[in-house]
């Protein structure tokens, strides 16, 4: 029997958890829903999902307080799915451990594909494999190499933090902060130009067309994203 991935479905309103369901079910995953926090931290203690859909507007507890609550209490994956539309909210969720953030209204195939793209990652990090490709780049992060249509690419230990860090979540946005401490651990004084100028450098050396990034992807006012292809529609 065919083991299905389980998706635990967060949101205080009927129609859009019925919506939810009707995608996923149809891509064959196994769907748990709650209505609220406690709802929701019993499901997750219980079902133990691979993914969590967590809306931000629960009736009885605000759903960024869940995001670390969550993050310790299981190993799912989270991604938000809200109407704030706010990137101070986008931001806050991502700092405080949400792997991924959707806004609502939302297309349901773009959720099937961040769905995919967080289960790719699971599968990646329980399997243990540590090797990316994307398009004709190649990083591996066992050998800290980095190689494109077959050649080395030469990088800085700057250079190769930030892109390790980015392969280490592929697909996932990586806020300007959570790089930063990354890069400049020790710096009390975080200046965001300091990154797009690293950013730059990296894409000449791995995008084909540099000024048309198809594989490090900036997110407006948030981070950057390490894409699996170089065509986001196959994300």
């Amino acid at each position: 029997m065919k083991l299905r991935h389980k998706v635990l479905v967060v949101d205080d309103e009927l129609h859009i958890r019925r919506l939810i369901r009707a995608a996923l079910e149809r891509a064959d995953y196994a769907i748990v829903e709650a209505e609220n926090a406690r709802e929701a931290a019993d499901r997750l203690r219980q079902e133990r999902p691979d993914i969590t859909l967590l809306d931000l507007g629960l009736p009885d507890r605000d759903g960024l307080e869940l995001v670390p609550l969550f993050k310790q209490q299981s190993d799912t994956t989270l991604i938000v799915v809200s109407a704030r539309d706010a990137t101070e909210e986008k931001v806050a969720a991502l700092d405080l451990g949400a792997d991924d953030y959707l806004t609502k209204p939302f297309d349901t195939d773009e959720l099937l594909a961040r769905v995919r793209v967080a289960l790719r990652n699971r599968l990646t990090r329980e399997g243990g494999n540590l090797t990316l490709a994307v398009g004709d780049v190649t990083i591996d992060l066992i050998a800290h190499t980095v190689t494109k249509g077959g050649g080395e690419v030469h990088l800085t230990p700057k250079e190769y933090a930030v892109l390790a860090q980015l392969a280490r979540f592929p697909g996932r946005v990586i806020t300007h902060k959570q790089m930063m401490n990354e890069v400049w651990p020790r710096e009390h004084e975080h200046h965001v130009e300091y990154l797009r100028v690293l950013i730059r450098t990296l894409r000449q050396k791995l995008e084909s067309d540099p000024q048309q990034p198809r594989i490090i992807t900036n997110e407006l006012g948030i981070g950057y994203r390490l894409r699996l292809t170089e065509n986001p529609a196959e994300a």
